[in-house]
């Protein structure tokens, strides 16, 4: 069966000890994930600090999550790099390693000369030479590029390309594309902020920061709102938002690394040059965390 993208993934931090991947470490925190309702993992995505690893260790880590996850739940590769070829090297490894799709972010170094027709060739080029399906990932807060609807509804003809990871938070073009692309064509939140509204145009699920953190918390929003439960599905999206934005623009990776902590698992500190949270902030991410009835009882 042909795979098909849809409900709560969880977007994985990379663990270091003494600024190296600390493998020990994340075989804790996969139990953690893989014994959620979490549909499936991410690694090497914006929370995985990919953009701070050699492409040695990028190998290793898909390959590694992977073989832990064999059988479980299905794991989407980040490879997304500056050239096609890395980009297609990467993809390929992923494949090789078992991973059910690859999620490739836009280049994004030379960003002025990535015009829409550059980025549909580059995504086209990918989709091409990967052995198994593509997701787009659309990240402009990072890369200063955004993927148009106009871009997206373009590739999401090609029967390689799945789905796109929208982390932009712009409701009009999440919504521009689920009107213009296939019913087949997977739509998913980048952000636990955004997933019920996301939900309610069409969004097939969601890639959420938040998910490393609260995922059942997080997955029982899409439970919610598909049993047409929708008041509820608000009440808990709305408790999610401060969170959210705790573990993503507030506080960003090092406080998503703080909060794996803060409820028993392994967040560590963020590799050189990001730096960890400092007493005080630690002290008013745990107060966040806390604060909702919802929440509390994950702590």
């Amino acid at each position: 069966m042909a795979f098909k993208l849809k409900g709560i993934y969880a977007p994985i931090p990379t663990p270091f000890a003494g600024g190296k991947i600390a493998y020990d470490k994340l075989d804790g925190n996969l139990e953690f994930w893989l014994g959620s309702k979490l549909e499936g993992l991410v690694v090497l995505g914006s929370n995985g600090e990919f953009v701070l690893l050699s492409t040695e260790e990028k190998v290793k880590i898909i390959s590694y999550v992977c073989e832990k996850s064999q059988g479980r739940k299905p794991v989407i590769a980040g490879t997304g790099a500056e050239s096609t070829e890395e980009t297609i090297y990467l993809s390929q490894k992923a494949a090789e390693a078992g991973a059910a799709a690859v999620l490739v972010v836009t280049p994004n170094y030379y960003k002025g000369s990535m015009t829409e027709k550059v980025l549909k060739k580059f995504y086209l080029e990918v989709a091409e030479a990967s052995p198994i399906p593509l997701i787009l990932y659309n990240m402009p807060r990072n890369t200063g590029v955004n993927l148009s609807a106009k871009v997206v509804a373009e590739l999401a003809q090609h029967p390689n390309i799945i789905g796109i990871k929208d982390s932009g938070g712009n409701i009009v073009q999440i919504a521009e594309m689920i009107k213009s692309t296939p019913s087949d064509f997977s739509v998913f939140a980048g952000s636990a902020s955004f997933l019920y509204p996301s939900l309610v145009l069409g969004a097939a699920g969601g890639t959420l920061a938040l998910a490393n953190v609260f995922p059942d918390e997080c997955v029982k929003v899409q439970e919610l709102f598909e049993a047409g439960k929708h008041e509820e599905a608000k009440a808990l999206q709305f408790n999610l938002i401060e969170s959210n934005a705790a573990v993503t623009s507030r506080f960003g990776i090092a406080g998503l690394k703080a909060a794996m902590d803060m409820i028993g698992y392994y967040g560590g500190d963020p590799r050189s040059p990001l730096q960890p949270l400092g007493e005080a902030e630690r002290e008013e991410l745990k107060q966040i965390l806390g604060r909702t009835p919802y929440l509390q009882k994950a702590m």
